[in-house]
């Protein structure tokens, strides 16, 4: 069920379109036009002949609510693949605690924080360029984000959403109670067979096995879900796998073991940019 991605990135390529200019912008704006408080997004976007061409990737931070870390590790992968990058800042004094952002507010007054995403795409079109869809790369806790958001959060535009490292899951199950299930949420039968359709890919580096990293969850429920956070992803993939046949309906979701990576944004976001660049160029192709 798992692929190794080494041997997929050597099929990767790098970009192609016209030179690479020396005119990169980064920098961080404030992204309002939604219904929950301002958030500070930074980004990395490429000079104007080529921005128009280059895929948007929304980056989702971890615990530590360090977006402009995260935008960082993402800078010479940017200018490599010709991507554009915007990391938004879900900070603690906004979005206090697991609950309200990885979680994203289900269960609570708000604010929503999945229902920022789309909004956040049409803000970064407004800023130039022509972009049908986004791609979403998140990272620890901001895998968790990631994951539930798909199953909660109508997503239109998003071309596929990658989710690295997440220490724990919400699994596919109505008689779980939530987080760590589906129960006492909206969620229904309907709700997961959409939700094991959707583009979702998980990244799992196979040295993140630590059972004492200092930010794991030990509660006894994330403790079924495996010892440590490579363990949980496999976990999580294979309950997903087996409710997609049990409701006999496509599983489309996919996992990539990355070898030699442990608990590091930086580590996985190399691979995930190289599955971007393929997965674009194959939408490329389809819309000629």
């Amino acid at each position: 069920m798992l692929r190794f991605i080494a041997a997929f990135l050597l099929t990767a390529t790098v970009w192609s379109g016209p030179a690479l200019a020396d005119d990169w912008r980064s920098g961080r704006f404030v992204f309002s036009e939604w219904s929950g408080p301002p958030i500070n997004v930074y980004f990395i976007e490429p000079p104007a002949n080529i921005l128009a061409d280059a895929p948007v990737v929304i980056v989702l931070h971890g615990v530590n609510r360090n977006a402009d870390d995260y935008a960082a590790n993402w800078r010479d992968l940017a200018r490599t693949h010709g991507l554009r990058i915007y990391a938004p800042e879900f900070s603690v004094r906004a979005f206090p605690g697991a609950a309200l952002y990885n979680l994203g507010g289900i269960g609570t007054d708000g604010p929503f924080a999945y229902s920022a995403i789309e909004p956040l795409f049409s803000a970064i079109t407004a800023r130039g360029g022509v972009a049908d869809g986004y791609y979403l790369f998140s990272h620890s806790a901001g895998a968790q984000f990631v994951h539930r958001a798909l199953l909660f959060e109508e997503l239109p535009r998003l071309n596929t959403a990658i989710s690295a490292n997440a220490g724990w899951y919400t699994l596919p199950d109505l008689q779980t109670p939530w987080p760590y299930g589906l129960q006492g949420t909206p969620a229904d039968q309907d709700s997961l067979r959409r939700w094991v359709g959707q583009p979702l890919v998980l990244l799992l580096g196979d040295q993140d096995t630590d059972p004492d990293h200092p930010n794991l969850r030990r509660t006894p429920e994330a403790a079924f879900q495996g010892p440590h956070r490579y363990a949980r992803g496999v976990f999580f993939m294979r309950a997903a796998r087996d409710s997609a046949q049990a409701l006999d309906v496509r599983f489309t979701w996919t996992a990539y073991t990355v070898p030699g990576v442990a608990h590091d944004n930086a580590g996985m976001a190399q691979a995930a940019a190289h599955l971007i660049v393929l997965d674009n160029a194959q939408r490329s192709g389809q819309s000629e």
